[in-house]
This record gives C-alpha cells, structure tokens and sequence, in this order.
C-alpha cells in the first residue's frame, strides 16, 4: 500500500469507533451515575489497567485536577507495573495477579469506591484480579473492554462493550480499541464533573490557573459566564482571591467577596442553587 492509502484505510476504521461507542452509550451512563453518587458519597474512581490502556486511565486521571478543581485523590488511575510503566514498557506488568489486589489494597479501597478496570482483550490478569478484589471489598465494579464475551465480563457490575471489529495491525489494541477507551474514559469523567457542578453551562467554572495561558483563559471564561467584561472580571477574581466560582457570584448577584462567600457555604458550594437558577 502507498501511505496515502495506509492512512485511508486507518481513517476508514476509524469512523467505525463513535458508532461502537455510541451503541454503549446507555450503560456509560450507569457508571456515570454510580460514579456520581460514589464521588458524593466520599468515594473516588480508581482506573485499573496496563500498557496502553493504563496509559489512557492516566491521562485521563490526570487532567481531573485542573480541569474540574477536584483533589487528586478523587480520580486515580493505577498502572501495572507503575509510574515506569508510563513511559515505557514493564515486562510481565501485567501478568501480575499479586499486583492487581495489592495496587488497590494499598490505596484502603472502600465499598464507596468505583474500580474502573480498562482491558481491550478483556483478559489482563492485573486487571482482573484487580476487579475480583474490588468485589471481595463491595465496590462498584465497571469494565471497558471490546470483547463482551471474556473473563472481564463476569467481574463487572456495569460492562461497557465497544464491539469496533479487528485493528488493521492485528493485536495492536492502542489503534482502534484505544481511541473507544478515550472516548469512554472523557465521557464519564466529563459528565460525572459536569452533574457535580464542576462545570457551569460548558465552561469550566473550577479550572485551575496553572499557566500564564490558563490564567488568562479564566478572566474570559469568568466574563462569558456573568455577561460582564474583562476588567470586572478581573477585579473579581482579585476580590475573590481567584476563586472563580466566588467571582461568579460576586458578579451575577452584585455582592462582595465576604456575603458571596457565606452565601456559597450555605448552599454547600451548590452553584446554581446560590446563583437562584
């Protein structure tokens, strides 16, 4: 094949993954909502997986922070064979029974909890032994896999299947198998922060301003969400010790730092309930 028609045939495959997601989209939503009441509850969602898959869970536990607001804690992924395994493959990771219960042992897991476990072929030992152990301590249990006929299956509260057929380069599960585990893995981190109230309307009311860029992206976001300008917004967030969510108030509601406040502890930092929407 020349590479034009490499790429046309990896793009082909490719419009095939949205359609085999989009098939799962009532049960993403189940763990969605198990996600939510673990998270408000006082339990985390804790990705499992290996190679590219817990590769995947780490990006995506990583962004929680900054994007949402939330505490690390809240969202975490383990890996088999940890951090080296990030950048780097750690031979015989993710044959390790011992590891999948211990990485979860060590994090006190608690029947608040959700155990994601990411596993293309369904079949990862780390992984299912991390399931089996998450089961044995009365967690939620979800599976993303693209096989619902494997062992992964049965350790499963919630299965998410993305039936997207065979990779162009056969066995190589971070083509086609890992794009649907993206897609999975945004959908319930995203909706699960967006029914938390981490987001007001689509913008991200609780980012945190951990660059030059992000900062100034907070002032225009703060703008786009009270209807005010730059300059107020900006003065707001000062008044609000960069507390957008406080500045959001302080600027629809016409208050101080000091009311906003109060008036956001008694509605136990419901947004939209101390904004009267």
């Amino acid at each position: 094949m020349s590479t034009l028609q490499i790429v046309r045939l990896m793009n082909r495959e490719d419009h095939k993954v949205a359609a085999a997601v989009g098939r799962q989209l009532p049960v993403i939503a189940r763990a969605v909502d198990a996600i939510v009441a673990a998270i408000r509850t006082g339990g985390r969602l804790l990705y499992v997986g290996a190679g590219s898959s817990g590769r995947m869970a780490v990006l995506d536990a990583a962004e929680c922070p900054p994007t949402f607001g939330t505490s690390p804690e809240v969202v975490e992924a383990l890996i088999a064979g940890g951090r080296a395994a990030v950048t780097g493959a750690v031979e015989g990771a993710e044959d390790s029974v011992a590891n999948g219960r211990g990485d979860l042992l060590a994090k006190k897991l608690t029947r608040r909890d959700v155990v994601v476990g990411i596993t293309a072929s369904g079949t990862t030992p780390y992984v299912l032994a991390a399931l089996q152990y998450a089961r044995k301590r009365g967690a939620t249990t979800v599976a993303i896999t693209v096989n619902p006929c494997t062992p992964v299956a049965r350790l499963a509260k919630i299965l998410i299947a993305t039936e997207v057929g065979p990779e162009i380069l056969t066995g190589s599960t971070r083509l086609k198998a890992g794009t649907a585990q993206k897609m999975v893995l945004n959908m319930l981190t995203t909706a699960a922060m967006a029914r938390l109230g981490h987001v007001y309307e689509n913008l991200m009311i609780d980012v945190k301003a951990s660059n030059q860029k992000v900062s100034e992206r907070i002032v225009r976001i703060l703008a786009e969400a009270s209807g005010r300008n730059v300059s107020a917004s900006e003065h707001a967030l000062r008044q609000a010790n960069h507390n957008m969510r406080l500045a959001l108030v302080m600027l629809k509601r016409g208050l101080g730092a000091q009311v906003a406040r109060a008036k956001l502890k008694q509605a136990r930092g419901d947004l939209r309930q101390t904004l009267g929407e």
